[in-house]
């Protein structure tokens, strides 16, 4: 078994990998884009670019992921994230397992964070 680190150079918060691939599985550490905006919306859409970036390091795209955890900092906001979120799943085959939920203070003051497994297309 090898284990690789995906990184595309961003920032990270703590001691983690922003991703890691091993025996044909990826896993991406939490995504959060407070510098995209002050909206729900701008912050899930930056997410999303981050996980596309993270995606495409590791040789997969939005078409590989398996499961997605979705935080809310308020739970009001699920509506806005999943505009958001169906747009990015457009043309996906087979979208993803989902769960969302609130968790209120979220890093950086982020108002969504976005988790996801997926699987190596290699």
């Amino acid at each position: 078994m090898t284990k690789e680190r995906i990184d595309t150079g961003g920032s990270v918060f703590g001691p983690y990998s922003p991703g890691v691939k091993a025996n044909g599985f990826i896993w991406l550490a939490g995504q959060i884009a407070p510098e995209s905006g002050d909206t729900t919306a701008e912050q899930t859409s930056g997410s999303l670019q981050k996980i596309d970036a993270l995606l495409a390091s590791a040789g997969a795209s939005k078409h590989d992921v398996c499961f997605a955890q979705v935080l809310l900092d308020c739970i009001d906001d699920f509506s806005e994230m999943n505009e958001i979120y169906g747009k990015w799943l457009e043309g996906v085959e087979i979208p993803p397992a989902r769960a969302a939920f609130e968790a209120a203070n979220l890093p950086k003051g982020a108002k969504v964070e976005i988790v996801i497994q997926a699987i190596s297309p290699e």
